[in-house]
């Protein structure tokens, strides 16, 4: 808790829902009352005004509902509110209310109340101007030195000043070069007024120059005319801040002498009377509001600003003198003498917070027991903790962090996939060529044991599939209940999704006792959605571009029995031969061979194969399981089909470069569509009129530009998002096959999925190739690396687009060179050491040198090389062609 805060004197909240501004908060003595005290005077955007007299009974109380002496609906919203001489034939106070539309003088006043309800107060209109132009804010003063009564001057949002003398309207002129309205402000002493253009100028402007220029009002008839009847508006002085200002505020402690302070974005800067600069300020912090003031005592003057970080600093000069805390962010304070009491500090927030402090500090009551003081005895300290750290590793062998049980037993969570299609489908707004797409309806049953809280259920499928609702909120406040939802799952675009797997992910919290808000936990069960959803029965096809051929040590099981929904023909001939036909037009062929213990898979894209692939894998597993068997095993022993896996990758490179390229294009027209726009803007209000120069045709070819840009980049985003998908298809083939022909454990597939998968998505800021090739390069220098070499990691921290895909391909073929040379993928430190076992087969050493390496690509690449590529006298000894099927 900070020592130095703004003492609560009295505060109050205004209204509901309301909004202020900086112009809203005026302290004066509206009501001229004999004591002189201020009353606070409050404006809001909806339209209130409040004027209120605190009056606490001890420091800290709220308001009372005799503090608030006055509340009035104006109807009209309130921009600024200002207490002077406005009122010809006297010199007593009036206030002075800005609308948007409006200006209007009220007197404030007030009666002896004969009960104990206290005084009553009233407000009368003495005039009101009609504005025919959107006012911004105002400023009031003695201009052109009249002594006795103050002027008001109106800036309007398009730059006019209208200067009111009381009750009529004098003249009003436009600012030169005006673009945006800034902060007004009216120096007494030079009669100028002082304000900051959008050039981030400020500029002052002569009284006596305005009044003599020309008319606002026949600006356009006198250019028209050609006859000047006024002189020119020109700026008295002007001063180049290199930023927006928030408030301006001239202060004069002498007669001899004033200051203009200027409120920036980041700065504070203190002006003399000509513009030159008397000192300035750089702030670290976000300002919100200023305001100085004269200190008589010291013959100085301070200023008040308040950030956005809830303080409240005072400034003598540049020098911070005292910094205090607040409970709100200010938009305007001010000072002035309430109840007798001097210095009063009155804060407003954009909500209607307004508080009344002052500066004080509390002294700390709380002081810190004395430590008991005893001899430690360090070997005790020393056992005790090797028997702790024994006690929880032993508990985090045998449970983890909490008890596995009862982690499980909080909520089951269980999916359900229903065997047939909707009867009638819930598919909407789908891109799929077919006429109608078929839906699948997913039931979630969730059941708790104990009372949780805040359960959420997030749904997720791969894309191109959609759900029909994907978010569901559950509340279990007592034990034992059960809660099912439905929804339907389809395929909303024209291309095959990556997996048919999904996932049920389940958050909650369960309360304890020592935690009632409960502990955060997750559950997540997944659910298998049926591959008839995005296929259909097709005609078979004995000629395509791919092939990859599977084998089992198993006899062949028919096609019939593994896929019952998509056989064409009943033909006892034919049940070695099953064609499929995606929804997104895709079409793959499986071959069984009758005597051979072999499957083939063939299509004329590459990653279409993988979800056949990789079904067939699947039930072949659960037929064999249903028939007892538990040494079925696959293998994979044709060559490794990189160069089409690397013809997808450079693909979704090329995507992504193209997408780089369109976007900054499109930031560059968007940069010289604004720039015509200025330019444009400029000659409209230019008070002598230049032709266009054809401006309007180039602003017209650069917005068709920036609209085909527009389209491009989101055309490019579409295919790329599609390429992305079939490149995880062929990711995940690739995976599959490596594993297969290395025969590796789980846990390795792990390892490889998390290296070539990565879970955030692809965008054009972190993309696939930079994220797989760290990680391929992060497990080359580990448990794949030969020497020690190897193992001095030199990764980016930072991971940048990279020039080509020549590195990542090379890191590819290297990975799969090491396995097949009897490297084991692993994550332990142990497995990392240098690989001094003999490999299987008489495998060479992987050599070190860029050169060797090099020929290890070669080597790797005759290795590897395409099926379709090897002619048919390439001796297989292990490979016998597939019976009874026709080549």
């Amino acid at each position: 808790m900070s020592l130095f805060k703004a003492r609560d004197w009295w505060s109050t909240i205004l209204g509901d829902k309301e909004e202020f501004d900086q112009g809203c908060l005026c302290l004066a003595n509206v009501d001229n009352s004999g004591n002189g005290q201020d009353k606070i005077i409050v404006g809001s955007f909806m339209g209130y005004l409040r004027i209120f007299s605190p009056h606490p009974a001890k420091t800290g109380d709220g308001a009372q509902a005799e503090d608030l002496l006055l509340e009035v609906d104006l109807r009209d919203p309130v921009l600024q509110v200002e207490v002077g001489k406005f009122v010809s034939g006297t010199e007593m106070l009036h206030l002075a209310v800005l609308h948007s539309r409006k200006l209007c003088v009220y007197s404030v006043s007030g009666t002896l109340g004969n009960v104990e309800h206290g005084n009553q107060y009233q407000m009368k209109l003495m005039y009101e101007h009609n504005l025919q132009r959107t006012a911004c804010n105002m400023t009031y003063g003695s201009f052109g030195g009249i002594k006795g009564r103050d002027l008001i001057c109106i800036q309007s949002m398009d730059g006019m000043l209208m200067v009111f003398e009381q009750e009529s309207y004098a003249f009003g002129r436009f600012l030169p070069g005006f673009l945006l309205p800034g902060p007004l402000a009216y120096s007494s002493r030079t009669d100028s007024f002082i304000t900051v253009s959008s050039c981030r100028q400020v500029e002052s402007y002569k009284y006596q120059v305005l009044a003599f220029a020309t008319d606002a009002d026949k600006r356009q008839e006198t250019e028209q005319q050609k006859l000047g009847s006024g002189k020119r508006l020109v700026v008295d002085w002007t001063l180049n801040i290199g930023e927006q200002a928030l408030d301006i505020c001239i202060v004069s402690f002498n007669q001899s002498a004033s200051s203009v302070f200027v409120l920036g974005e980041r700065n504070f800067f203190c002006l003399k009377d000509n513009g030159q600069i008397r000192f300035m300020k750089k702030l670290d912090w976000s300002p919100s509001c200023f305001l100085p003031y004269c200190s008589v005592s010291e013959g100085t003057i301070n200023t008040l600003i308040a950030n956005h970080n809830n303080m409240l600093h005072i400034y003598q000069d540049v020098t911070l003198k005292w910094a205090t805390q607040l409970p709100h962010i200010p938009v305007a304070v001010r000072v002035g003498c309430l109840h007798d009491l001097k210095g009063v500090i009155v804060t407003l927030s954009d909500d209607g917070h307004l508080q009344c402090s002052y500066l004080g500090t509390d002294p700390s009551l709380f002081q810190a027991p004395n430590v008991e003081s005893r001899e430690l005895n360090y070997d005790e300290l020393d056992v005790e903790m090797k028997e702790l750290q024994k006690i929880i590793k032993d508990i985090n062998k045998s449970q983890g962090v909490w008890p596995m049980t009862e982690r499980e037993d909080d909520l089951n969570v269980s999916v359900v996939v229903s065997p047939n299609f909707d009867s009638v489908s819930q598919a909407t707004d789908v891109e799929v060529g077919t006429d109608l797409v078929p839906s699948v309806t997913v039931k979630v049953m969730l059941q708790n044991r104990v009372i949780l809280q805040k359960a959420k259920l997030s749904v997720y499928v791969q894309p191109p599939l959609e759900l029909t609702c994907d978010q569901f909120t559950f509340e279990f406040m007592t034990p034992d209940l059960t809660r099912t939802v439905s929804f339907s799952v389809y395929l909303k675009r024209s291309y095959t999704p990556s997996e048919l797997e999904g996932n049920a992910v389940v958050s909650y919290s369960r309360p304890t006792d020592r935690n009632p808000d409960g502990i955060p936990r997750v559950i997540q069960c997944k659910f298998r959605l049926p591959l008839k959803l995005i296929c259909l029965p097709g005609q078979p096809s004995k000629t395509a571009s791919h092939k990859i051929t599977i084998d089992t040590n198993k006899s062949p099981v028919s096609l019939l029995s593994l896929f019952p929904g998509f056989a064409s023909q009943s033909d006892d001939d034919q049940v070695n031969v099953m064609g499929f036909h995606f929804l997104g037009g895709a079409r793959v062929t499986l071959l069984a061979s009758k005597t051979s213990q072999r499957y083939r898979i063939q299509s004329e894209q590459f990653e279409d194969l993988w979800l056949i692939t990789n079904e067939l894998i699947l039930r072949l597993q659960e037929y064999f399981e249903k028939q007892g068997v538990k040494d079925f095993a696959c293998s994979f022993s044709g060559s490794m089909p990189l160069q089409e896996y690397f013809e997808l990758i450079d693909h979704h490179f090329e995507l992504r470069i193209n997408g780089e390229k369109l976007e900054e294009l499109l930031s560059e027209r968007a940069v010289q569509f604004r720039a015509i726009q200025r330019r444009l803007l400029a000659r409209f209000k230019d008070k002598t009129p230049a032709p266009l120069q054809h401006l309007d045709t180039l602003l017209d070819g650069t917005y068709k530009q920036v609209i085909a840009l527009a389209d491009a980049v989101e055309e490019n985003q579409g295919n790329l998002f599609q390429s992305f998908t079939r490149l995880k298809s062929a990711t995940h083939l690739v995976i599959l096959l490596i594993g297969l022909w290395q025969k590796l454990s789980a846990d390795q597939v792990a390892i490889l999925e998390a290296a070539f998968l990565p879970l955030q998505e692809d965008t054009q800021e972190l993309g696939w190739e930079e994220t797989v090739d760290a990680a391929i390069s992060h497990l080359l220098k580990t448990c794949l690396s030969k020497s020690s070499k190897e193992q001095a990691l030199n990764l980016n921290s930072q991971l940048n687009i990279p020039k080509d895909t020549s590195q990542l391909k090379k890191h590819i073929t290297l990975l799969c060179d090491r396995l097949a040379k009897g490297g084991r993928l692993c994550l332990s430190t142990d497995a990392a050491a240098p690989q001094t076992m003999v490999m299987p087969g008489g495998c060479t050493t992987i050599p070190e040198s860029d050169l060797e390496e090099r020929s290890v690509e070669q080597d790797s690449t005759e290795l590897f090389t395409n099926r379709r590529h090897l002619t048919a006298e390439t001796p297989r000894p292990e490979v016998s062609p597939l019976q009874g099927v026709s080549e």
